[in-house]
């Protein structure tokens, strides 16, 4: 089947929706000369502002969240603990801050990843969470806003054709979010892939 880009319709979906349709698409870094990369297994959506998890809660706008409000396909990436970076990708339209944090990968691309796993005895460790997924793929604060359907783009979304059955996703409540309290903190907003070992372990 013919590997294609994911457009900027894609992620002008429902955010809910998006969440889920990118279980089984593939994350791609262009780094240094070669692709790094994998497979989407885990997501979580936040829904603002209304959503009480959401950085944008109430429509508050800081320099640390206005990438959230750009038109989907757009990356809005944060330090967390001052030490763990979080990928998100913008979805919905422009001032609408609505995004997906990318909580795991199944690593398939690249020398790079190829090489870490050779130094790290469970390879479910290498992807298996948003800051370990950050640091493998080597992204930080330079991709803040960073247009991912942009022509030529060195990070990107691919469709291989990977099949998700809605019978193959689980869900329930978002990771690490309790200040959000008990309504907000218990949405079953957190999207995987059943049964895959580099789900994030909670």
């Amino acid at each position: 089947m013919k590997v294609h880009r994911l457009p900027r319709e894609f992620f002008l979906q429902s955010t809910l929706k998006v969440s889920q349709l990118l279980l089984g698409k593939f994350l791609i870094h262009e780094y240094r000369g070669q692709k790094i990369g994998g497979m989407i297994v885990e997501t979580e959506a936040y829904i603002g502002p209304e959503d009480r998890a959401s950085h944008a809660f109430g429509g508050k706008q800081t320099p640390r969240n206005l990438a959230e409000y750009l038109v989907g396909g757009h990356v809005y990436i944060y330090l967390v603990y001052g030490m763990h970076w979080q990928l998100n990708f913008s979805t919905s339209f422009h001032g609408r801050p609505e995004c997906v944090l990318i909580r795991a990968l199944e690593p398939t691309d690249g020398t790079f990843v190829m090489q870490r796993l050779r130094r790290i005895k469970d390879i479910r460790n290498l992807t298996s969470g948003p800051g370990k997924l950050c640091q493998a793929l080597k992204l930080d604060k330079s991709y803040y806003g960073y247009d991912l359907c942009q022509k030529n783009s060195k990070l990107y979304l691919e469709d291989r054709g990977v099949k998700t059955p809605k019978k193959q996703i689980a869900s329930g409540p978002r990771i690490g979010i309790d200040y959000a309290g008990p309504h907000w903190s218990k949405k079953p907003w957190r999207f995987w892939i059943k049964n895959n070992p580099y789900i994030s372990k909670g």
